[in-house]
């Protein structure tokens, strides 16, 4: 009996903060350059060119990084990305705001129409959510500039 009441329960989300670094010493992301160095620390340089990967970096009202969140890997021609997780990560980490990234292990610059859907979805349920995607026209194709 007492399995069955457990089975009919709705599974809780608990949610807690155990933040790893001060506020006021999380670097700060002002320009497209930074958050390109930001995202260039954590990638995988030795797939970079072979898979492609999709993270986002979640930022506080101060625009200082809470951290970067790998989302998916796929193949060599996409990967695919799931919005509840992204929002998911988003809220339980506080974030005000996202810069999305991926690659393109072709380094074809041009944005696909998947890709410009997607973007169009995160923005629209950050909307909903206030959380801000911040258009940083980043691109990792450009990640052999010295």
């Amino acid at each position: 009996m007492e399995q069955e009441n457990a089975l009919l329960e709705v599974s809780e989300i608990q949610l807690v903060y155990r933040p790893k670094v001060k506020a006021s010493e999380r670097i700060r992301v002002n320009d497209a350059k930074e958050a390109y160095g930001v995202l260039m620390k954590s990638w995988d340089m030795d797939s970079i060119e072979i898979i492609e990967q999709f993270k986002m970096i979640l930022l506080n009202t101060g625009n200082r990084v809470l951290g970067i969140s790998h989302l998916s890997t796929g193949g060599r021609t996409g990967t695919l990305v799931d919005l509840k997780v992204v929002f998911g990560i988003a809220l339980k980490a506080g974030a005000c705001s996202l810069i999305l990234a991926h690659n393109h292990p072709s380094g074809n610059l041009t944005p696909s129409e998947p890709d410009k859907r997607l973007t169009e979805q995160i923005v629209r349920g950050g909307k909903y959510l206030g959380i801000a995607i911040l258009d940083c026209n980043l691109t990792l194709a450009s990640y052999t500039q010295n």
